[in-house]
């Protein structure tokens, strides 16, 4: 976890070197939200290519044991316990679901398919077809389904899932008309491994040069990348 305070105070420091500029704190948790979605996101393109080429035996030094630490934060466990409607889905995804990448039914991981193969092996003859120790599983705008075989679709026993970051708050109060921070339960840091400070900060310069129309900060915070980049291993 990265403190939002840390972050803000720095950013500040950052652009407000040699008159650059004031970020407020309503435009601060813009960005930060901003910079944080994406490198959450890109953790999972990132694990793709890394799984693509030959790691190494030292835990502390392989790209994707690196990137499978920064991705644990975020592994979710769902285990639905109510029978679904008659429509035999299990419709009601958490909110914060972001990808799903495990689906069992008791103790058996299902197959997840997409629309067409899924309707196809349900179609198809018994060697094709799903059975209850090959169960297939279909992901579709939000709603899960599951099948074993039989007629009606099954409920899945659990769902493993990286959820979404939550949202970050950076809270104030307002003191001789300067924000002041003002940790409360409204308060929320960075969720992000806390190697990605520098990373955010960097970012979030960048959206607020972009933003500001401040090509100043925006190079600074560009520039500021780039040397993290070069220190970070190669994918």
């Amino acid at each position: 976890m990265v403190s939002v305070d840390t972050v803000y105070q720095k950013v500040l420091a950052l652009a407000n070197k040699e008159q650059r500029g004031y970020i407020t704190p309503q435009d601060f948790n813009l960005f930060a939200n901003q910079a944080q979605k994406e490198i959450f996101e890109q953790y999972f393109y990132d694990t793709n290519i890394a799984r693509k080429s030959q790691g190494n035996d030292t835990v502390y030094a392989d790209v994707d044991d690196m990137l499978e630490e920064k991705l644990q934060i975020f592994e979710s466990v769902d285990t639905p316990s109510t029978t679904p409607a008659i429509s035999d889905y299990y419709p009601s995804v958490p909110n914060n679901m972001y990808r799903i990448h495990e689906i069992y039914v008791k103790t058996t991981k299902a197959e997840i398919l997409n629309t067409k193969d899924f309707n196809a092996c349900l179609n198809s003859g018994a060697l094709i077809r799903p059975n209850i120790h090959r169960p297939i599983a279909n992901i579709k705008n939000s709603t899960i389904s599951v099948s074993t075989g039989d007629v009606n679709l099954v409920t899945p026993t659990s769902i493993y899932y990286f959820r979404s970051p939550a949202k970050v708050n950076w809270t104030y109060v307002v003191i001789n008309k300067q924000a002041m921070y003002d940790a409360n339960s409204s308060t929320q840091n960075f969720e992000l491994h806390p190697s990605e400070e520098n990373q955010l900060i960097n970012k979030i310069l960048m959206l607020a040069g972009l933003a500001n129309q401040q090509p100043d900060i925006m190079k600074a915070g560009q520039g500021m990348d780039m040397a993290t980049k070069q220190q970070q291993p190669k994918i």
